[in-house]
């Protein structure tokens, strides 16, 4: 068999909205993802027993046994076909690590495509998802790409219509925020009363109109105070995109990646220099979206 390559992108959340804690400890979720060309690869080819191995950015800070999503997305898709899970998994890392983009879960979406198209095993779309929903809850989207309202814990997905293109520069910081420590400072920092969550009209009346200042106005994200309370260097950095013009700027997910959205690709190149000037940040990236989904490369 041949190898296959699999590429998928990175997301970020234009909303996130947190309902209150469930009994399953569990939060109820309203989102609008979005996936940006900073894409992962994932190669999956022959090998005499299961293995994962990763290069590129932040490589040694991703594992390579069985605690990597990519590893369970393999065993997940064997157990449900049959196929022997004798599968070497390469991951081309160019999504920032425990950055609140869903590196992780990218990967594992990618690898289940792979393992499929490899073994032949043409596992139906909606049993795809099912597996994807099992591994994690951003996994699903990382599938789907474009842009996607994500309910219950994010894995129920209805597709958003979007005009245009949006542009992004990305604030990637050293080290990463635990997303169960967030989402449990998140609930120490609020009262018992939080309401369900809902998807933002606005947003959607943006994205579908092309209207990308109303998309910058309408980015939301209730982990952000939670976020920026473990890490208060993020404030000032989101500081920075506002002076200079950003139309939105917004914690991605559970952090610590701050992103902020640019009127055109000069704009964000812009806010990119100016966010490279603060000395705050690891390293900043640019991105469009929305783009597709994981898919066969080669």
């Amino acid at each position: 068999m041949r190898p296959v390559t699999v590429s998928v992108p990175a997301k970020v959340n234009l909303q996130l909205s947190v309902g209150p804690v469930r009994d399953d400890g569990f939060h109820d979720l309203a989102t609008v993802f979005h996936a940006v060309d900073l894409l992962d690869t994932v190669t999956a080819r022959e090998a005499s027993e299961l293995r994962v191995t990763v290069e590129g950015e932040d490589a040694s800070a991703v594992p390579t046994d069985a605690t990597n999503l990519v590893w369970r997305a393999a065993q997940a898709m064997a157990d449900a076909t049959g196929a022997d899970p004798a599968v070497h998994l390469h991951i081309m890392k160019a999504i920032p690590v425990a950055g609140g983009m869903a590196g992780g879960s990218a990967d594992a979406a990618a690898a289940l495509l792979a393992c499929d198209a490899l073994w032949g095993t043409r596992v139906a779309p909606e049993e795809l998802h099912d597996l994807a929903a099992e591994l994690g809850s951003d996994v699903p989207f990382a599938l789907m790409g474009g842009t996607a309202i994500g309910r219950g814990r994010g894995d129920s997905l209805t597709p958003v219509l979007t005009r245009g293109a949006l542009h992004w520069a990305f604030a990637i910081f050293e080290g990463g925020l635990s997303t169960p420590v967030v989402y449990e400072r998140c609930d120490d920092m609020r009262s018992s009363d939080v309401p369900q969550p809902q998807i933002s009209d606005p947003l959607l009346s943006a994205l579908a109109t092309g209207d990308a200042p109303a998309v910058g106005r309408a980015l939301r994200n209730d982990l952000q105070p939670a976020a920026i309370s473990l890490r208060p260097e993020l404030a000032d950095v989101l500081e920075v995109g506002e002076d200079y013009g950003a139309l939105g700027q917004i914690v991605s997910g559970s952090g610590p990646t701050c992103a902020f959205l640019a009127r055109d690709e000069e704009h964000a190149l812009d806010i990119a220099v100016a966010l490279t000037g603060t000395g705050l940040c690891r390293t900043v990236k640019r991105a469009r979206g929305p783009v597709p989904g994981a898919r066969v490369v080669r």
